[in-house]
């Protein structure tokens, strides 16, 4: 019997009130009804390392623990990604 291979780990990485942030999360959420996937979101808001590591470049997503986008997640691209 073949197993189900476990689904992608997409996390999205982003702080409040980023509309850049808001805007991938509505293309991850549009995505994920086509290409099931789990989806994790780490706020970096007062968190000093994240925030020295992420804060310039949010929303930043990952796919796996890969660094995949930045900035803008085109949707086309993560299915791809997702394909992989």
């Amino acid at each position: 019997m073949a197993s189900t291979p476990d689904p992608h780990l997409v996390t999205l990485v982003h702080a409040e009130g980023c509309h850049l942030c808001e805007s991938a999360r509505r293309v991850l959420e549009s995505v994920r009804l086509e290409v099931p996937f789990d989806l994790e979101e780490v706020d970096i808001t007062g968190d000093a390392e994240l925030e020295g590591r992420f804060r310039e470049r949010i929303p930043v997503v990952l796919v796996d623990g890969q660094e995949a986008f930045t900035y803008f997640v085109h949707p086309d691209g993560l299915r791809r990604r997702l394909a992989a």
